[in-house]
């Protein structure tokens, strides 16, 4: 069986699962969950496919792997897997069902949430089709698309251990009966990018895209995951910061001086600031 159609199996059965489980269990996280496993599971099967001896394919899943394991590490630590429904729901789906009459958000449950996700997540990892479908040899592109992989991951595991620091540190400023000051992260990669997590996160996900480029010498439709997955942090990106923006009128200052996504040098603040 082509293992593009062994991928395919994979994620009617994963949305089927998502979709079921949203159902019986009230809580629509469950796309959530398996985000940082299902992605991996494509790219090796296209590994696999190749017999792991295509180094291009094996690079790839090599590297989505540390992606995929660091994602989860990160995920877990929060909670994420800890439980279901309520504290571990995502909160921003809290607040879209409370703004929908429980028909619009079933369907927006199941149109949003689990198709188009998880056909994002299969055609952010599609690239490794390409790569199989393409077997040029590996090269000095390869190497520097890599190594360019491995910084990207490190930039977005700092600034995930930068946020848990201070959420942990912000807990216990309120299990001390303090009111932390500042309530929000604004310092190390936060200084630079609202959310460098999500700079880098995307970044890794280009550089998987750039391979499949390399691989096929040109662009083909498997870069459409990539364009895709940029639109749902967009629109991501700014319902969270409504929220925020709504729970600390001080965020306004700054989204003014800090650059949106892309690490860049601070505006200097405002003289009422």
């Amino acid at each position: 069986m082509s293992p593009l159609i062994v991928a395919l199996i994979v994620a009617a059965v994963a949305s089927a699962f998502c979709w079921i489980a949203s159902l019986v269990t009230k809580d629509t996280s469950w796309v959530d969950r398996i985000w940082s496993i299902i992605p991996v599971v494509y790219v090796w099967v296209f590994a696999i496919a190749a017999g792991l001896r295509d180094p291009r394919l094996d690079v790839m899943a090599v590297l989505v792997l540390l992606w995929g394991a660091r994602l989860t590490f990160n995920f877990a630590r929060k909670g994420g897997y800890a439980g279901i429904g309520g504290d571990h729901e995502d909160y921003r789906w809290a607040v879209l069902r409370g703004r929908m009459s429980p028909a619009q958000f079933q369907v927006f449950n199941l149109l949003f949430i689990v198709i188009f996700q998880n056909a994002v997540l299969f055609l952010i990892a599609s690239p490794a089709w390409t790569a199989f479908a393409h077997r040029t040899p590996f090269g000095v592109l390869d190497v520097v698309l890599a190594v360019l992989f491995i910084g990207f991951l490190v930039g977005e595991t700092v600034a995930d251990q930068q946020q848990w620091s201070f959420q942990r540190w912000k807990r216990g400023e309120a299990a001390a009966g303090r009111e932390p000051s500042p309530r929000f992260r604004q310092t190390g990669l936060f200084r630079v990018s609202r959310h460098p997590n999500f700079f880098f996160e995307n970044a890794q996900w280009w550089v998987v895209a750039a391979f499949g480029i390399v691989a096929a010498r040109g662009l083909d439709w498997t870069c459409l995951g990539i364009v895709l997955l940029l639109a749902i942090f967009i629109g991501s990106t700014r319902f969270t910061e409504a929220i925020t923006r709504s729970k600390y009128p001080e965020y306004a200052e700054y989204q003014r001086r800090t650059s949106p996504v892309i690490p860049w040098f601070p505006r200097r603040r405002s003289p009422s600031a």
